[in-house]
């Protein structure tokens, strides 16, 4: 590296004249150490000796500390300071902490080996938490699964409103499809979609993971506790993703945004270099392990969140903090929920009784007009079933009128609320006998009833009866009250007579 005339001059200068230091000089300059010593080693100059270090009140405890932290380690600094404090230091806590930090004992550096993988051998694979997104009335935290190739490094992205097992299992299909096939290894971390318990080296395994692995015929394999290393690259992918993508992007929502991530992952992602070999891209290393992938499996897996529900004394089931409407005729009723990202469809059994778009706000009721519909219709008819049996109980006559009624064609709802209006006036006995009236004349009616009625009012010289309506309020306080024996209140004033 060249270094300009007068970036030297200035060196030579702040060295010579300043008495600055190496790191000083480079520090300030904004160059490197060594470019430092290169410079005053052209111009034989020796850079300046440091200083030696003054006693420090601190030096007599010092092995008392060393021999402390050898047998605990992570004792706190105050802890140390109180403990010398007894023993005659008298220095400052702040000085004291700072001189800890240089000698406690670190852990030794490990070393470790640059994995190389087969081509098609291994895929890695791990969630990303990216904030939230507010949804309606709801707070849906942002997930992105991601799977990286280990060989090519072509990595899959795909976001998702939550990370349970459907869309954990529906990322890896959509993987599977954008990668043209499946690695014989996907290494997870011990996340419990994967991994529901691990003793040592001892594992069990989610079992639907388990199933969806034997269905596309991989092998999946969990990293070792607190050994990131081992699935580094798909760690790396998400510090990518983070830095490259997601970082100050604007998206409309979630299709939006996985919109622009698929074309990232095809464009920027699969361009940039291949570590392996910086004269190829990973476009270039991708497209040589795609021909060794595993097939895909002929019949797909069936994907969606299965859920048992139970319909409530109201035709809806809850689901994901929403309520769906299903027929008022499987209230009370034990249903499932199979649901995606778009669709919640609602089974009896094996047979498909409801179908609503997803909902991601809460607090919602989606509806279906045909539901709503159907259970008023069914609440008029009962309405109706009830007036009929009401009528049918006080004038028997009233069924043999509705009949021939429905024979002319005439309205039976009308009729039947006409017949309970007189019913609600005149005496059951009076309303039967006007309905024989109206039969015998051949005209079953409610207009021939009333007839017959003020026909029977009049030979029996009565006034016309009045319906009087009161108020709610005015019926209430209206209401007979029964008195109370009092009695038992006033005992006789000579109880022995």
């Amino acid at each position: 590296m060249t270094i300009a005339p007068e970036v030297s001059a200035q060196i030579l200068r702040l060295h010579a004249v300043e008495r600055w230091r190496v790191g000083t000089i480079a520090r300030q300059l904004g160059v490197h150490r060594d470019t430092v010593r290169r410079v005053l080693a052209q111009h034989s100059a020796q850079p300046v000796a440091a200083h030696a270090l003054r006693p420090s009140r601190i030096d007599p405890y010092r092995p008392f500390i060393l021999q402390t932290l050898g047998k605990f380690p992570t004792l706190s600094a105050a802890r140390l300071y109180a403990m010398v404090c007894e023993r005659g230091y008298q220095g400052s806590g702040e000085h004291f902490r700072h001189v800890i930090a240089t000698l406690r004992p670190r852990p030794p550096a490990e070393a470790y080996l640059r994995l190389r993988t087969l081509v098609g051998e291994q895929a890695q694979v791990d969630w990303g938490a990216f904030g939230h997104l507010d949804i309606g009335a709801a707070r849906r935290p942002l997930m992105a699964f991601v799977m990286v190739l280990s060989h090519s490094r072509q990595v899959f992205l795909r976001f998702f409103l939550d990370a349970r097992m459907d869309s954990f299992l529906r990322g890896h299909v959509e993987a599977f499809e954008a990668f043209g096939g499946v690695a014989r290894v996907l290494l997870y971390d011990n996340l419990k979609s994967a991994v529901l318990e691990r003793q040592g080296d001892a594992i069990r395994f989610n079992p639907t993971l388990l199933a969806f692995a034997a269905h596309h015929r991989y092998e999946p394999r969990p990293v070792a506790p607190a050994r990131g290393n081992e699935k580094g690259r798909v760690e790396r992918a998400i510090r990518y993703v983070r830095e490259s993508f997601f970082a100050a992007r604007t998206f409309t929502d979630l299709a939006d945004l996985n919109a622009q991530a698929r074309r990232w992952c095809e464009g920027p992602a699969a361009d940039r270099r291949w570590p392996e070999d910086h004269r190829r891209s990973v476009r270039e290393a991708f497209r040589a392990e795609r021909e060794v992938l595993l097939d895909l499996p002929v019949h797909p897996w069936a994907l969606g969140e299965r859920l048992a529900v139970t319909v409530g004394k109201t035709p809806y089931v809850r689901f994901d903090l929403n309520d769906y409407s299903v027929p008022h005729t499987l209230v009370r009723r034990a249903l499932a929920v199979l649901a995606d990202e778009h669709t919640v469809r609602i089974l009896d059994g094996t047979t498909e009784v409801a179908r609503h778009p997803r909902s991601w706000s809460r607090a919602e009721q989606i509806e279906q007009d045909s539901h709503v519909q159907a259970l008023v219709a069914h609440k008029r008819q009962a309405r109706a079933h009830r007036a009929v049996d009401r009528l049918a109980q006080a004038a028997p006559a009233s069924q043999t009128l509705l009949q021939r009624a429905a024979e002319r064609g005439d309205n039976l709802g009308s009729i039947t609320a006409a017949l309970l209006r007189l019913l609600e006036r005149h005496d059951a006995a009076a309303v039967q006998a006007a309905i024989l009236d109206a039969l015998d004349r051949g005209v079953p009616h409610p207009n021939a009833v009333r007839l017959a009625l003020e026909r029977a009012r009049e030979a029996a010289g009565q006034p016309p009866p009045v319906a009087l309506v009161l108020p709610a309020h005015v019926a209430r306080r209206d209401a007979p009250v029964q008195a109370h024996d009092l009695a038992s209140y006033d005992p006789p004033e000579h109880p022995h007579e």
